[in-house]
C-alpha cells in the first residue's frame, strides 16, 4: 500500500507566524486598561497648578457623530482644523512620559488628563488668530505625525503630552491621519497614508509660506514617518527642493523599508532637512513589520553597532539615537521616544530646536560615535560596540576619526543614502528616461 503523505504546509506557515504575531501584539495592548471612549468631551474646569497645553490639529479623518471622540478612523473628504485645549496633571501627581488616562468620565484633572475645550475652525482667520495667539517667540512650529493603531483620542492626548513635557517654545500643530486603531488593520492604516499625502504636503507648504513661522520642526512616528516621508519627497519633486524653513525631521521608531528610505531621501535631492532617527533593536512592533513587509531590514530597527550601516549614515549626515538600551513602560518598546523622560527633555532642550546632539548632551563621558565601534587589525573582521549608556549616538561629524578599515568590511551595499539610483527604469520605446539621478556628493543631480 502506498506511503500516504501529509500536504504541505510551508506555504502557509509564514501566513501563520505572521497571524499569531497580530494576536500576540493585540494582546499586550490589551493587556493595558483601555481608557473610557468619549474622553473628549470638555469638562467645566480644570484643577489648581494643572497646565493646559492648546494644540492645533489639521485632519484627514472623517467626523464621528459621538462628540466624545470628535473624529473617527475613516477617512474624511476634507482637510479639519481643530484646537484642543488639554488639562495635564500638576507635576506632583505624574511622571514625566506619561499619559495619565481617566479611569472614568469626567475626569479628574488633579490626577489626570482632561480636554478643557474642542472647537473646530471654519476660516483661514481662525486658524490665523489661534497661531497669534499661541505663537512662540521663536517662530518655530512643531509638527507631530503619528503612527499606526492610533486613534484620534489618543494622539492628541500623546501630543499634549509630547508638547508639555518636552517644555519646548515650539508652537504645537499635529497632523492626524486616518487609523482605524487597530493592530488588524495595517493595510488599511498604510493606504490611509498614502490618501493623507497631498494634506500633509499642503500643510507643511502653507506653515512655511506664512511669514510668522521662522522654523520648522517635524516629529514622526511609526507608520506616521512614512506619511513625511512621501510628503517631503512629493514637495520636493514639485518645487524642485524643499523649503529651508522645514530645517530639522525627527523620525521616531520609523516604519521605513531602509531601501524606500534610501530612494526617499535620493528623490528629494541635495536640499533636504537634518535628519535624526530614533531606533531601538527591541522594538517588536517593528518586528512584526518587516515579517510583514518581505523580511526587509526596518528603519526604526537597526542595528548601529553594523559598520555598514554606521558608515552609510555619517556619509548621508544623519543622526541615529539608539534607544534600545532604555526601559520604558510600552511592552513594545515602539514609544521610547515619548515615554523615556531623558529621551522627551532631549527633544524639547535640542532637537526640536535644531540643534546637533552629542555625546555629551547625552552624558555618556565617552565619544560612542567616534570610537565605539572597535575593529581589529585584520580586514574582514570587526567587533561590536561595547554601548554601557542608556543612549548611544552615531554623529555624523565623528565619521572623520572613523576606523578606515570598517569602510571596507562587510557586504558593499552599492550606491549609498547619497547617491542612490532612483528605482525602477521607464520601459520608453526611445531608450530615453526621465530619472532623478544624484552624484555622490548630492549636489550633482539631474
Amino acid at each position: 500500500m502506498p506511503e500516504r503523505r501529509m500536504p504541505p504546509i510551508r506555504p502557509y506557515a509564514r501566513r501563520l507566524r505572521i497571524r499569531l504575531g497580530m494576536v500576540l501584539l493585540a494582546g499586550s495592548l490589551a493587556a493595558c486598561a483601555s481608557p473610557p471612549e468619549g474622553v473628549l468631551t470638555p469638562v467645566a474646569q480644570s484643577a489648581p497648578d494643572a497646565t493646559a497645553v492648546s494644540i492645533m490639529v489639521a485632519t484627514t479623518r472623517a467626523p464621528s457623530e459621538n462628540p466624545g471622540l470628535l473624529y473617527s478612523g475613516e477617512r474624511g473628504t476634507t482637510i479639519d482644523f481643530n484646537e484642543l485645549v488639554v488639562s495635564i496633571p500638576p507635576e506632583d501627581n505624574r511622571k514625566v512620559g506619561e499619559v495619565q488616562w481617566p479611569r472614568k468620565l469626567p475626569p479628574n484633572p488633579s490626577r489626570e488628563f482632561a480636554t478643557l475645550s474642542a472647537s473646530q475652525f471654519t476660516t483661514v482667520n481662525e486658524v490665523e488668530e489661534w497661531y497669534r495667539q499661541n505663537r512662540s517667540p521663536s517662530g518655530r512650529l512643531l509638527i507631530f505625525v503619528h503612527g499606526f493603531n492610533t486613534r484620534y483620542e489618543s494622539a492628541v492626548y500623546r501630543f499634549a503630552q509630547i508638547a508639555h513635557d518636552s517644555n519646548t517654545d515650539a508652537t504645537p500643530v499635529m497632523f492626524t491621519w486616518p487609523s482605524r486603531g487597530s493592530v488588524f488593520d495595517y493595510g488599511y492604516d498604510k493606504e490611509s497614508t498614502n490618501y493623507s499625502r497631498s494634506a500633509l504636503e499642503a500643510l507643511l507648504a502653507g506653515a512655511a509660506d506664512a511669514s510668522e513661522v521662522k522654523d520648522i520642526t517635524i516629529l514622526a512616528h511609526s507608520m506616521g514617518t512614512w506619511l513625511t516621508m512621501e510628503s517631503l519627497r512629493q514637495m520636493a519633486i514639485r518645487n524642485d527642493g524643499i523649503p529651508d524653513k522645514i530645517g530639522n525631521v525627527i523620525l521616531a521608531s520609523p516604519d521605513l523599508d531602509v531601501d524606500v528610505f534610501r530612494q526617499q531621501l535620493a528623490d528629494m535631492g541635495p536640499k533636504r532637512p537634518q535628519f535624526t532617527v530614533f531606533v531601538s533593536k527591541d522594538d517588536r512592533a517593528l518586528t512584526l513589520s518587516r515579517r510583514i513587509s518581505g523580511n526587509v531590514d526596518r528603519l526604526g530597527q537597526i542595528d548601529i553597532s553594523d559598520p555598514i550601516y554606521r558608515e552609510e549614515f555619517e556619509r548621508g549626515g544623519i543622526t541615529i539615537l539608539d534607544l534600545s538600551a532604555l526601559q520604558v513602560g510600552d511592552r513594545l518598546n515602539h514609544s521610547k521616544f515619548a515615554e523615556s523622560p531623558e529621551v522627551v527633555k532631549l527633544l524639547g532642550q535640542r532637537l526640536i530646536d535644531g540643534q546637533a546632539v552629542t555625546d555629551q548632551d547625552l552624558g555618556l563621558g565617552t565619544e560612542l560615535g567616534a570610537t565605539a565601534l572597535s575593529v581589529s587589525n585584520t580586514v574582514g573582521s570587526a567587533a561590536g560596540m561595547a554601548i554601557s549608556a542608556p543612549i548611544a549616538i552615531v554623529d555624523p561629524k565623528a565619521r572623520d576619526t572613523f576606523d578606515a578599515q570598517s569602510r571596507r568590511f562587510g557586504r558593499g551595499l552599492g550606491e549609498t543614502i547619497d547617491g542612490v539610483a532612483t528605482g525602477l527604469t521607464l520601459g520608453l520605446s526611445d531608450g530615453q528616461s526621465n530619472q532623478r539621478m544624484c552624484g555622490p556628493d548630492s549636489a550633482n543631480c539631474r
